[in-house]
């Protein structure tokens, strides 16, 4: 990864390049950088007036209320809320694991709200990679049928300069014949990084994707999101709750009560803090539980070591 201009804070900015030219940036701006979300470009995922409701009468929960969400092709898009904000069941459902109650979503070109199941099925295994907080490896196979059961499945072809250059790019060369039981937790999100981007997905779906790791494996599962958009042109939507982490990305949206509420366009790990801070005024939970996740070094831990989250900056930092 190439090294990158640190910030005023002398913290190291995450890499973009001109990651930034498909949007529009018309938004007006508000104060911490924030700006109304709206249209990009060159979509890669679009949703519009999206309702997901649980239940239904006096128990029903509106996770998301007629959002509008334009995700830019061969970009790096965080989404951020507090619990129950929306992040979670706005990703599953733009990723086709949540039908949604109301509103239309389009995928590559493709409308996909109203797809039925066994469709739907078919385009999450060959236009779609996940990447999860709890790996979802099958325990009987090599990291290397792993990496490659969704093409398997499909009975796809495996590009084998393709798999070569993600390999390369995760790392995991000498790994490949290891079974999960026998991998670290970070190379073992990283074999999940892996599965995801070799069928080469319109998109890719991380929830969560550093949530059970150590500080030195977060930076590694995230330099792998970061180079699969700036090397291989990939779009990628990723759900977190560490400011760290959205500074990766071109883009970070933030959710509140269902509502996408505002962007974030060129983030670092100040300014993300900072529009949490700026959202929050007369909305408290969003900056208590966002700032309250930013990972603490711990008394005497090794970022590699254990199963325990410390601080983490991007290399070079």
């Amino acid at each position: 990864m190439p090294a990158h201009a640190h910030d005023s804070g002398g913290e190291q900015a995450p890499p973009h390049g001109d990651a930034r030219a498909g949007r529009r940036g018309s938004g007006r701006r508000e104060p911490g950088g924030l700006a109304a979300h709206g249209p990009v470009d060159d979509p890669v995922v679009t949703a519009r007036a999206l309702t997901k409701v649980f239940g239904r009468g006096e128990s029903a929960v509106t996770a998301l209320d007629a959002v509008d969400v334009h995700l830019a092709r061969g970009r790096f898009t965080a989404v951020m809320g507090p619990s129950g904000s929306g992040k979670s069941t706005l990703m599953h459902c733009l990723a086709g694991l949540e039908s949604p109650t109301s509103g239309t979503i389009t995928l590559d070109g493709v409308k996909i709200s109203s797809m039925s199941r066994r469709r739907l099925t078919r385009l999450r295994r060959e236009n779609i990679g996940f990447v999860f907080q709890a790996f979802n490896l099958v325990p009987s196979l090599s990291a290397e049928e792993n990496i490659t059961l969704p093409l398997d499945i499909a009975r796809r072809r495996v590009d084998r300069d393709h798999f070569d250059r993600v390999i390369d790019a995760v790392g995991l060369r000498d790994r490949l014949n290891h079974r999960p039981a026998e991998l670290s937790g970070g190379q073992a999100q990283r074999v999940a990084c892996a599965r995801a981007l070799v069928g080469r997905p319109a998109v890719v779906f991380a929830d969560e994707p550093t949530g059970n790791l150590d500080s030195r494996s977060t930076v590694q599962v995230l330099e792998i999101l970061r180079r699969s958009v700036d090397d291989l042109g990939q779009s990628v939507v990723m759900v977190t709750h560490e400011p760290e982490a959205a500074a990766w990305a071109d883009t970070v949206l933030f959710l509140r009560d269902g509502h996408v509420v505002a962007e974030l366009g060129e983030p670092d790990r100040d300014s993300v803090l900072d529009a949490l801070r700026v959202l929050g005024e007369g909305a408290g939970p969003l900056v208590a539980q966002e700032a309250a996740s930013v990972p603490r070094e711990r008394d005497g831990a090794d970022a590699g070591q254990g199963e325990g989250r410390g601080s983490y900056q991007r290399p070079g930092a």
